[in-house]
């Protein structure tokens, strides 16, 4: 009971300490919700959102567009990262132009994308896909050549098949690291569903981003789409450290 109390009870009190603030703030500087809303107006407002479906076919939409992208991008990323620490001319090859890739910023490439392949399904998910897959390549690089050389020679002296050592020694071993490459991606997943909604688009998150501070000028739902875009992320986020510790038990 000590240990749970001591797992939860000092995040509870950063938050409220957090709501505290931000209220103490807008009540001193007198800023208007249009300026900046209370946590109380931000509340209300989600809630409302809620209630009246405002939130139901955006969520659903960049939900949607994050499962497809995560999982293009992260099933390229692992082999790949595997073959890069495993073969030196791959990693002489690749790694300068993986880099190169990494340099440019996904918002500069996004409206091309869009461009390419319109603003739907496919566009956003390319995008997402580019952003999970440097990240999780390297993770499973690291990874992968982290594993222990007397694990590996155990292995030949049993005169193991090459598939029998990838899936009995070097994968169990090197999961910690493959699993915290993904746990990066699916956060950065959810910036890049974001940042495509923005090049276009009817529904998402982002989208509701824009039309809240745009046309609707309704800044507490703006603020209100920020909290939940925050708690979409700590959700994947804890998915993944589920799956995590299940497979973990499992081998």
């Amino acid at each position: 009971m000590s240990g749970l109390r001591g797992r939860v009870l000092p995040p509870f009190i950063a938050f409220v300490g957090f709501l505290v603030t931000w209220q103490a703030i807008v009540l001193i500087g007198d800023y208007p919700p249009f300026i900046l809303p209370g946590p109380l107006v931000v509340a209300e407002r989600f809630v409302e959102a809620w209630v009246d479906g405002t939130f139901w076919p955006h969520l659903v939409t960049t939900l949607s567009e994050i499962a497809v992208g995560f999982t293009v991008g992260a099933a390229a990323a692992v082999p790949t990262g595997y073959i890069l620490a495993r073969s030196r001319m791959a990693d002489r090859v690749l790694s300068p132009y993986l880099v190169a890739a990494q340099a440019v910023p996904i918002l500069a490439l996004a409206p091309l994308i869009a461009l390419w392949f319109g603003t739907g399904l496919l566009s956003r998910s390319i995008i997402i896909a580019l952003v999970v897959f440097f990240p999780v390549a390297i993770s499973v690089m690291v990874a992968i050549r982290g594993i222990d050389r007397r694990l590996l020679e155990m292995a030949r002296s049993y005169r193991v098949t090459r598939r029998q050592r990838i899936v009995l020694v070097e994968i169990p071993a090197a999961l910690p690291g493959i699993v915290g490459g993904l746990r990066i991606g699916i956060t950065l997943a959810v910036v890049g569903a974001i940042v495509a909604e923005w090049t276009g688009g009817e529904q998402g998150l982002g989208v509701l981003i824009n039309l809240a501070r745009g046309s609707l000028f309704d800044i507490p739902l703006l603020f209100a789409t920020l909290t939940l875009i925050a708690l979409l992320g700590i959700a994947l986020y804890g998915s993944v450290l589920l799956v995590e510790r299940y497979v973990t038990a499992r081998t």
